[in-house]
């Protein structure tokens, strides 16, 4: 009889990526601010393994003011030089630009909504899901309500957000909650307070 892994395999034996696992990743997320981080490192993992991005979230943090979304809003040709000669991130012309973007259009959802926290979590109806996962092997890259979201994101102007990406968003912000069914995690997460506030 195998014995029950103690964490989801995915995050493997890095002391990062089991930091990530075991204190981050599926915890329901309602602060704007780090839903802002989380949305912008997901985007800028497009094409790269997630523990690249999680060495450089420091990295990122300074670059993008902490993640505050008017004061990235607000930066200029200045700032996105600075931004594409930076090692600490990742150097990509489009990524960085829709970081900058993508952060006008947060603020106009605040705007809209009171908060983008307000607004995210009405397409779970304010809970997480509940997934029941038993393998990697089960746990889907995309799903009808991922297309929603990337859809429903895209028409208010943010970038790099496609399906796929937003399911990661959904993962790591606790919208969904993904640990597999033999992971401590799993019912840990499930049993955190959670809806919008």
């Amino acid at each position: 009889m195998a014995i029950a892994p103690y964490r989801c395999p995915w995050c493997g034996s890095d002391p990062l990526y089991q930091a990530y696992h075991d204190q981050e990743w599926g915890v329901p997320l309602h602060d704007d601010r780090a839903l802002f981080e989380l949305l912008t490192l997901e985007g800028a993992q497009a094409g790269l393994a997630w523990i690249t991005i999680l060495r450089k979230r420091e990295g990122y943090r300074q670059a993008f003011a902490h993640f505050d979304p008017r004061t990235v809003a607000g930066f200029g040709e200045t700032e996105q030089l600075t931004l594409l000669a930076n090692p600490a991130i990742v150097r990509n012309r489009l990524k960085i630009a829709s970081t900058l973007s993508n952060a006008r259009a947060f603020l106009a959802v605040q705007e809209e909504f009171g908060s983008f926290d307000r607004w995210l979590w009405q397409f779970v109806d304010g809970r997480p899901i509940q997934n029941q996962f038993r393998s990697l092997a089960e746990m889907p890259a995309r799903t009808p309500l991922s297309d929603q979201l990337s859809k429903a994101l895209q028409k208010r102007g943010f970038r790099f957000v496609g399906s796929t990406i937003c399911y990661a968003f959904m993962q790591s912000a606790g919208l969904v909650n993904d640990h597999l069914t033999d992971c401590p995690r799993h019912g840990e997460v499930a049993g955190l307070s959670s809806g919008p506030r």
